[in-house]
């Protein structure tokens, strides 16, 4: 069987699984795919789907979209800004998951919007987060009129910058 042009796709894969000390029946297990076919993957015999590549990659903890410009699924010039991007979304370590995920959701939102594709295989809307479902306190933190449900400007002490909101409240 001959080697599919896949980039070093197989070697950064059993590179990833050995720096995580897992063997190849145990990565296989975590990703949810066979043994044997995540073998031929690292030997460059099988072209993974970006599904299994995500599942892959959430196994090791590591991106999948490195995993996608590794494979050829996306083009490394094209969308290198958007990975990085998302890399640093999701490896900043002062943002809890949810709001890493809505931070993403908005981040596609404006992309769909300027007439950029989503990276295959990412469907953030599967994650159980939407954006209607976040409270503002989860993007910027934000004070909140528990008794009118109105959250206003605050000033740099963290008061309402309104003079009639404060006396209402």
């Amino acid at each position: 069987m001959a080697t599919l042009n896949v980039g070093n796709l197989g070697e950064y894969l059993r590179e990833q699984r050995r720096n995580a000390q897992l063997s190849l029946r145990q990565l296989a297990d975590a990703a949810g795919v066979s043994n044997p076919y995540l073998s031929q993957i690292e030997r460059g015999l099988r072209k993974p789907s970006a599904e299994v590549l995500q599942q892959v990659a959430k196994a090791l903890r590591i991106s999948a979209e490195t995993l996608y410009v590794r494979a050829g699924i996306l083009d490394a010039e094209r969308d290198r800004d958007e990975v990085e991007t998302r890399a640093v979304i999701l490896a900043d370590p002062t943002l809890n998951e949810r709001q890493k995920q809505v931070l993403l959701q908005v981040y596609e939102s404006f992309r769909k919007e300027n007439g950029f594709e989503s990276v295959p295989g990412e469907d953030l809307q599967d994650n159980g987060v939407q954006v209607d479902d976040v409270q503002d306190d989860d993007v910027r933190g934000d004070a909140h009129d528990s008794d009118t449900g109105v959250r206003g400007p605050r000033t740099a002490d963290g008061s309402d910058a309104d003079p009639q909101r404060r006396t209402a409240g």
